[in-house]
Formats: structure tokens, sequence, C-alpha cells
């Protein structure tokens, strides 16, 4: 969860009914980790304060991790040394990279870094706000092309299964 999250789609919690959506949202995380990179943006910690005692004061069954900024370049340094210069890795990409280590089978879903989908439908940005980054300026603050071919490459290759149409069950 991307602290700003808390300001774009809650409201910052101004008020009651921001935070009771929010806590409805953490309710269906049912035993899921909340990771909240909330030492990268300028404020997060106010935001993960509150995050924090909405979680204790309605008992969700919701475990948080934080990671320190030298995970994040370590991180960042894996795709420089592996020849893809991405300085700021997106929270999709770092979730990638973690999952690496512990997983035998990736799936990825969402990542699509084009204003429009296949069937020219507009897609958003992020999921849970309206922000107009540009997709292949140097204004956005992630190369999420350089991002997405370089998944796509991984794809080819069986390292991971990126699904970027509809999920199909199988």
């Amino acid at each position: 969860m991307n602290p700003s999250v808390v300001q774009r789609a809650f409201g910052g919690f101004r008020n009651e009914s921001d935070r009771e959506k929010f806590v409805h949202r953490l309710s269906m995380l049912n035993d899921s980790v909340l990771w909240i990179p909330a030492f990268m943006v300028k404020g997060g910690e106010k935001h993960v304060e509150w995050v924090n005692a909405l979680i204790l004061k309605n008992k969700l069954k919701v475990r948080t991790a934080y990671p320190s900024l030298r995970l994040i370049h370590a991180v960042r340094g894996y795709w420089l040394t592996n020849k893809v210069p991405i300085k700021r890795p997106s929270t999709g990409l770092l979730m990638y990279t973690l999952a690496t280590r512990f997983c035998d089978e990736i799936h990825l879903y969402g990542f699509w870094p084009f204003p429009k989908d296949l069937n020219g439908k507009a897609v958003k940005y992020h999921y849970y706000d309206d922000l107009k980054y540009r997709y292949f300026s140097n204004a956005s603050p992630h190369r999420m092309p350089l991002e997405f071919k370089t998944l796509n490459v991984l794809h080819n290759r069986g390292a991971l299964k990126l699904t970027t149409g509809k999920c199909v069950k199988q």
C-alpha cells in the first residue's frame, strides 16, 4: 500500500466515513501482509500511524511490513546490474522482485504501461485515483514501459506468467 492511497482514495481519513471505508477494504485482506513503504514518501509516517491505529482498534487480521530504504536500493541495484536501468521501481516490480526469492511460480496481473488497453479502453495509472501521468515521459516517477518490456521478456522465458487480458478461469 502506497501511503498516498490514504490521501487519494480515503480522503486522508478526515471523516468517519472515509475511515470506515478503509477498514472495510482492509477487512477483506484476512491474514494477508499489508506492505507499506511508509518511509519512502514525505509524510508517510503520519498515515501509517492512522493505519496502525485502525487495524488495532478494529482487530483486523492483517499483518504489516515496512520496507527500509536499504531494500529499495538493493532491488534497484539488482535491476541495474542486470542492465535494466530502473531508478525507482514501481510497487509491482518491487513485489515481483521479492516474490522471486520466495515463490516457485509467479503470476502477474494488472501490469499494463499504456493509457489504453487492447480494446482502446482507457486504463488508469493507479487503480485508486485519477492521476494523469504521461506513460512515456520523464515526468512519471516510474519507467512503466521498460518494466513491462522486462516482465514480458521474463514471461517469454517462462520465469513468470504475465496476464495482460481478461482473467480466464481454467
